[in-house]
């Protein structure tokens, strides 16, 4: 599985590594967070290094949907039903100015990106019903959002809201603009090299950090982690985040078969988004959705499958191009999480919980994290950092953090009841299993006609991991960490590999 962002020639030239040296900004992970973030601090003068495990845009920015819309769904209902309107209208600020930021960048670097209507809508009327809902908090919340019948789709449906003027990206471009750029500023990018923690090297607050890598230690003024999942777990962040795997399709249709015009995102189950992307003089269709905590599903090349078998049943003729799967967080409190680490000694940074919209709000993200380290505050980031958590969210916390105890107990003991016999099976071309040899979980599984055994035990907190099918990887029901057939790290929190059994 390979995104559309992904498939391309372009090679990415890593900065050479030197343990021991020493830099005003370590940014772990170079997605559009990381590297927005890196951008900023190295245009002050910062002397700035960012690492990343795999290389820039590999994970979650290199496989979205790249939508850059402030109509999300119906993310602002969702928050009305916990925070009072002023909270909703500083997360709108916060989205207006992380978009603004970006295409104003965009523009002034030459790269593309198209204007499009956003759309979210229903097929039900009791999906209208929430349509109104959603409408009524956007346009308290200042945006112009209308309410329209026909949206311009090619299938039925109830009704829909729009808001003009959007925007569509290529994240892959974005992120080569901003790698040029931080290197131009005098930024270092390494890539292949993980960030596995730190500790202060002094007693007072504020002091220089060592920064414990897998390749070597590097000192650093500031530390932020821009790794989907903060890969550090002081602050519990972990067991306040859904991680989520959502799949995605591009095709290509026939000559006369328009594809729509927009953004559209749908607000029945399960989530269909379309949109569309400009390629070589044609115009592909991109669709997503089927979203499912990670790590819990029987089958996910199922959830790929019905994907694409709907979409070729609403658009007759279409041609897959790509498909791929991506990883977003979402917070218990549906609120993104940003700003100084608990027990970060006042030094060490975090974002998170974008929930699907990131292209935004990583933006924001940056846009905040920047202004604490270089001591100026951004007036919609204070009112979002003084919320309170509603018992809603204090509620869900709860329930996930008990169906997580739930599922570790239940897979160890279904582990403890596999044969011994078991150890001997091979497992058929693209498959993987999970059997006890003596007391210990082992994960077996066949990829390319090689057999590899590894420990079954996530690194991060234990659970057992399950073979997700679709990408011939082994993921953990519990945080969501992900490792390839042959043990290495994928996604956090987890930082170690799994390992190898003979």
């Amino acid at each position: 599985m390979t995104s559309l962002w992904l498939d391309r020639t372009h090679t990415f030239r890593s900065d050479q590594f030197h343990p021991r040296s020493a830099f005003d900004s370590v940014v772990a992970g170079a997605g559009l967070t990381g590297l927005v973030t890196a951008l900023l601090l190295a245009r002050s003068g910062k002397k700035v290094l960012v690492l990343e495990a795999r290389s820039p845009g590999a994970v979650t920015t290199g496989n979205t949907t790249a939508k850059v819309s402030l109509l999300q769904g119906t993310v602002l209902s969702a928050l009305r039903n916990q925070y009072s309107q002023k909270v909703v209208d500083a997360y709108v600020e916060m989205n207006r100015e992380g978009q603004a930021w970006l295409l104003r960048y965009l523009e002034g670097r030459g790269v593309a990106f198209q204007r499009r209507d956003a759309y979210t809508y229903a097929t039900s009327e009791d999906g209208t019903d929430i349509l109104r809902k959603e409408m009524a908090v956007a346009q308290a919340a200042g945006l112009a959002v209308e309410y329209v019948r026909e949206p311009g789709l090619p299938f039925p449906v109830k009704g829909a809201l729009r808001l003009g003027r959007q925007a569509q990206i290529h994240p892959m471009e974005v992120i080569d603009a901003l790698v040029d750029d931080v290197r131009s500023h005098g930024g270092q990018i390494v890539s292949g090299v993980r960030l596995n923690g730190f500790r202060g090297l002094g007693a007072l607050l504020g002091a220089e950090l060592e920064v414990q890598t897998d390749h070597g230690p590097v000192r650093a003024g500031d530390v932020v982690l821009a790794t989907g999942t903060p890969v550090l777990d002081r602050g519990l962040y972990f067991a306040k985040l859904k991680p989520l795997r959502s799949y995605a399709a591009a095709f290509e249709l026939p000559g006369t078969t328009a594809v729509p015009d927009g953004m559209f995102l749908s607000v029945e189950q399960p989530i269909r988004s379309l949109r569309d992307y400009p390629a070589d003089g044609r115009r592909l269709l991109l669709v997503g959705g089927n979203g499912h905590p990670v790590g819990r599903a029987r089958s996910t090349q199922a959830y790929l499958d019905t994907l694409i078998d709907w979409t070729t049943a609403k658009f007759p003729g279409a041609s897959l191009t790509h498909s791929w799967s991506a990883q977003d967080y979402q917070a218990t409190n549906l609120m993104p999480f940003f700003g100084k680490l608990p027990r970060g000694l006042g030094r060490v940074y975090f974002a998170t919980g974008y929930n699907k919209w990131g292209m935004a709000n990583s933006v924001a993200a940056a846009l905040d994290i920047t202004s604490d380290i270089l001591g100026t505050q951004l007036p919609w980031a204070s009112v979002i950092h003084h919320r309170v958590t509603s018992p809603a969210g204090a509620a869900s916390a709860a329930t996930l953090n008990a169906a997580v105890a739930a599922t570790l107990a239940r897979d160890w003991a279904q582990v403890g009841l596999k044969r011994l016999g078991e150890s001997r099976q091979q497992p058929p071309e693209g498959a993987g299993l999970v059997f006890r040899r003596g007391r210990k979980p082992v994960a077996v599984s066949t990829v390319d006609g090689t057999r590899c055994q590894l420990s079954a035990v996530c690194t991060h907190l234990g659970g057992i991991v399950r073979w997700n099918d679709s990408e011939r990887s082994w993921d953990c029901p519990l945080h969501g960490s992900r490792f390839s057939s042959t043990g290495t790290v994928l996604e956090g929190p987890a930082t170690r590999d799994l390992r190898q059994v003979d």
